[in-house]
């Protein structure tokens, strides 16, 4: 049961992947009652389109987590350059261990293990070697997932889902960008919803499955 989680954690190697792969589960467990942590690897400064400022994204996650239900003081950013966290391995490691021990988490999304993104890889690598002890899910990000084992569904209803658009819109500087359609989003979560018989559903990759 998704109501079991108490305390989780959002790894986004780059603002936006969290409300991309989860947002949907993001809004339902908080409206459970979970307290949700999101953590921003990058800002992504190099990569911020021209006539935006550079730090216009840690501002946006900061809006669009607010649409999820996530505290603002529960959103830590940190400014690893893009495209080369894995530069970064063992510092990001450190960070993660730091705020295990600090808050002890009972569930980590992620990116997946097999998503080929290199700053998206070093994230998932290294929350799985953070949290090895806890439950772990891999979101997906099906621009960046060669393969993706639909392992586990989280059922969602349209609310959850629009919060998930809602959030995603507040990315005034990746507009037009395909995948942050609502249309492209509501479609993902119907095909994820026919898999298991439902309207609406994220899919998750079981990494680690802690029974107690």
């Amino acid at each position: 049961m998704l109501t079991r989680f108490r305390r989780v954690f959002i790894l986004a190697p780059h603002t936006d992947d969290g409300e991309l792969g989860a947002g949907g589960t993001i809004a339902k467990l908080i409206e459970n009652g979970a307290d949700v942590y999101y953590f921003a690897f990058s800002t992504a400064e190099e990569s911020v389109p021209k006539g935006h400022p550079k730090d216009i994204l840690g501002k946006e996650v900061v809006q669009a987590t607010s649409k999820l239900g996530i505290k603002k003081e529960n959103v830590i950013i940190y400014h690893y350059k893009v495209r080369k966290l894995n530069y970064a391995r063992q510092e990001i490691l450190e960070d993660l261990v730091q705020y295990k021990k600090r808050l002890s988490p009972d569930l980590i999304l992620m990116p997946s293990l097999n998503d080929i993104h290199q700053d998206h890889s070093t994230i998932a690598q290294e929350g799985l070697r953070a949290f090895k002890s806890c439950t772990i899910l891999g979101y997906e990000l099906i621009w960046n997932n060669l393969t993706f084992n639909t392992t586990s569904f989280v059922e969602l209803e349209k609310k959850h889902i629009q919060a998930k658009c809602d959030a995603l819109k507040e990315y005034k500087s990746q507009e037009g960008r395909s995948y942050m359609s609502e249309e492209f989003i509501f479609s993902l979560a119907k095909i994820r919803g026919v898999q298991i018989g439902i309207k609406y559903a994220e899919s998750f990759e079981v990494v680690r499955w802690l029974i107690k």
